[in-house]
């Protein structure tokens, strides 16, 4: 790098005795200076098209990690309303399931007080039979 040879220069340059000084070749060192002022301007925009470039990543970085942030509270709120939806239809189950118990609950109940009505109407049908019969016997013997 050129800097590094500007370095080496001074650093190899004589000293002049009793002062920070240091003799270096003017020629050698004004060639570094004009090659630095030739290459500076190309790195300059190099950085400045770095720089932009960072930029534009980092942009293009937040663009894309608020659109994945989005897409996952609206794949969320969509994974609670189908909650919400199997929550709901789980209750509903439940309330048929519960008046459908209820529902055989009184038809069998149902279907027990007829069952017993009809056996005690037949009950009363034969005591009254049997009544008839039991005269019947009496009369043909005569009493």
């Amino acid at each position: 790098m050129l800097l590094d040879e500007i370095e080496d220069i001074i650093e190899s340059g004589t000293t002049v005795p009793f002062s920070g000084k240091v003799m270096v070749d003017k020629e050698e060192v004004l060639e570094l200076i004009k090659e630095i002022r030739i290459k500076l301007p190309d790195e300059i925009k190099q950085a400045a098209w770095i720089k932009d470039e960072r930029q534009r990543i980092l942009a293009q970085a937040q663009k894309d990690a608020d659109t994945i942030l989005k897409e996952a509270e609206l794949k969320l709120e969509e994974l609670i309303d189908q909650q919400e939806v199997v929550k709901l239809a789980n209750v509903r189950a439940e309330e048929i399931i519960t008046k459908a118990q209820a529902n055989a609950k009184d038809i069998r109940l149902g279907a027990l007080e007829y069952a017993d009505s009809i056996l005690e109407e037949t009950q009363e049908n034969l005591k009254k039979l049997i009544q008839i019969l039991n005269d019947n016997r009496k009369e043909l013997k005569g009493n």
